[in-house]
C-alpha cells in the first residue's frame, strides 16, 4: 500500500496522509459528480466512505459515472459503486446506504455512520437543502456541488461559500430554500457561472421511483464537467482533512 500512495504522501507528508487514512467521509448522491468524488477520494487513500443514494444505475447514466459499467444496470447506485471501488481501491472501506434523504431519514440516529465530513452531490432541491440545513445545524463540515449538467467550460468554475454563489440556477434555488430555513452561510460550494444549455422534456423511458417527487426535465450532460466538479470536491475534502488552504 505504501508504494501505491507514495505521491499522496509526497504531497501531504506522512502526518497528512495519516489523517486522510483515518477519516470517514459520507457522500450523498452518487451520479456523475458523486461517483467521481468517491473515486478520487478512494484513489487518494481515504480510509472509509459512506455512499448514500436511493436510485439505481440506468443505461443513460453510464456516460457520466466514474467507474461502473453495463453489468451494474438496475443495481442500486450505492451497492454498485461500493463493489466497483472495492475492486479498484481495496484499501478503502466502502459502506453502501440505499436511502432517500429527507427530514425523516436525517433524524434517524446514526445517519452519518461515524463520518466526520459530508459531500453533497444531490441534484434534487428539497433533499439537498434538507441535508445542507442538517449539516449546518449539526456543525458538520460539508462540501456541496451546485449545477454541473449542461455545461462545458471549466474556466467558469468557482469555489466559495454558498452566500457568494452567482449565475447558477440551482445555487439560486438552494439559497432561496435555505433562507426559508434560516440558513444563509456555512456551506462550501463549487459552482459554474456558465449559462447551461436548455433542458429537454422528461425522458418517459427512464425508470422512476415514487420518492423522486415531481417529474423533472432531462438535463443534457457529459462526463467532463460532473467529473471536474467531483474532483474539486475531493480536493476540498482532502485539504480540509489536512488543514491546507
Amino acid at each position: 500500500m505504501k508504494d501505491r500512495f507514495k505521491r499522496v504522501v509526497n504531497f501531504y507528508d506522512e502526518d497528512g496522509f495519516h489523517k486522510i487514512r483515518n477519516t470517514r467521509v459520507l457522500i450523498a448522491g452518487l451520479g456523475g459528480v458523486g461517483s467521481h468524488c468517491a473515486s478520487a477520494l478512494a484513489r487518494s487513500g481515504i480510509g472509509s466512505l459512506v455512499l448514500v443514494d436511493f436510485d439505481s444505475i440506468s443505461a443513460s447514466s453510464l456516460n457520466r459515472n466514474a467507474v461502473v459499467g453495463e453489468k451494474y444496470i438496475g443495481k442500486p447506485k450505492s451497492e454498485a459503486l461500493s463493489e466497483a471501488l472495492a475492486f479498484i481501491c481495496p484499501d478503502t472501506e466502502c459502506i453502501p446506504v440505499n436511502l432517500f434523504i429527507s427530514e425523516d431519514t436525517l433524524n434517524v440516529p446514526g445517519f452519518m455512520r461515524g463520518s466526520t465530513i459530508l459531500v453533497d452531490a444531490i441534484d434534487s432541491v428539497n433533499p439537498k437543502t434538507q441535508l445542507l440545513q442538517y449539516c449546518v445545524e449539526k456543525k458538520i463540515p460539508v462540501f456541496s456541488s451546485m449545477g454541473a449538467a449542461g455545461r462545458t467550460d471549466p474556466s467558469k468554475l468557482l469555489t466559495g461559500d454558498i452566500s457568494t454563489t452567482t449565475r447558477c440556477p440551482l445555487a439560486k434555488m438552494v439559497r432561496k430554500f435555505l433562507k426559508k430555513r434560516g440558513v444563509t452561510t456555512g456551506i462550501s460550494c463549487v459552482w459554474s457561472t456558465e449559462q447551461p444549455v436548455k433542458p429537454l422534456p422528461p425522458d418517459t423511458a427512464e425508470p422512476r421511483l415514487e420518492t423522486r417527487g415531481r417529474v423533472r426535465n432531462t438535463l443534457p450532460s457529459l462526463i467532463t464537467m460532473p467529473g471536474i466538479f467531483g474532483y474539486i470536491l475531493a480536493q476540498m475534502v482532502m485539504d480540509s482533512i489536512t488543514s491546507q488552504e
